[in-house]
């Protein structure tokens, strides 16, 4: 009887390393993809983060990236823990997917607080940083984003193309007698900008802030559905690591 029930267990204990196993490997991948969203937030998009005064939204990525980052190295972990049958690498192991969960955890949190707040401060922030920041010196970047936001999203100025009337630079000599930047202009060509007719320039109802806003909402669903997600596959595998180290301890040495 008492070999019946160790190789009972014995059988147990592999089931529960492969399925352990094969979770590290789906983890691990789980952790390419958390940290390429956060990557991605941070390369691609990094010139709307420029136009941004608050910093959550770059929190979030980095944090992502910081998690997937630790993500990969745990599965590895994980893989070696099971394969070597060692408690105490099951302990770090858990240890480890504890703390990338509320990392992920925080990260989803800090999506959804920025969620909230977002339509404030693009209503409070981006008209001026449009008009007192585009085209002066040390403000490269945020000519930049204004620039790519203009052409990409289809649109001019904060709130209308009315806005640029009021902007430092096209009050400026500089300007050259602009109405509005040519990023504004449905086909850009040098000096584009000097007629904003709705035949040459973008024309959108609300203006570029309800673009931005919309584009930012949905990533910051995406960044908040990527961490929750995963961390609630986490928890399958803490509970999996639970059991394989309880069945472990109960084996004899």
């Amino acid at each position: 009887m008492g070999a019946y029930e160790e190789k009972k267990e014995t059988c147990g204990t592999i089931c529960l390393k492969y399925l352990l196993f094969t979770f590290n490997f789906l983890f691990w991948l789980a952790g390419g993809v958390v940290m390429a969203v956060g990557v991605w937030t941070l390369v691609e998009k990094s010139d709307y983060i420029s136009l941004l005064s608050s910093k959550t939204y770059a929190a979030s990525a980095y944090i992502l990236v910081l998690a997937g980052a630790i993500v990969m190295v745990t599965g590895v972990l994980g893989c070696c823990a099971t394969f070597k049958e060692q408690r105490r690498l099951l302990r770090v192991y858990f240890v480890l997917l504890l703390c990338i969960f509320l990392l992920e955890i925080l990260a989803g949190v800090l999506a959804y607080i920025y969620y909230q707040q977002l339509n404030e401060e693009l209503k409070q922030n981006l008209r001026d940083t449009m008009i007192e920041k585009y085209k002066q010196k040390d403000q490269e970047h945020v000519t930049r984003a204004v620039d790519k936001l203009q052409q990409e999203f289809k649109c001019c100025g904060s709130n209308s193309s009315s806005d640029w009337a009021e902007s430092v630079w096209i009050r400026s000599r500089d300007a050259q007698s602009r109405k509005v930047p040519d990023s504004c202009c449905k086909t850009r060509t040098e000096l584009c900008g000097t007629r904003d007719h709705p035949s040459n320039i973008y024309k959108v109802e609300g203006g570029c802030i309800t673009k931005l806003e919309k584009f930012i909402l949905d990533h910051l669903k995406i960044i908040g559905a990527v961490g929750v997600g995963v961390a609630c596959v986490q928890i399958i595998g803490m509970v999996f690591t639970c059991c394989l180290y309880r069945s472990l301890k109960a084996e004899p040495y």
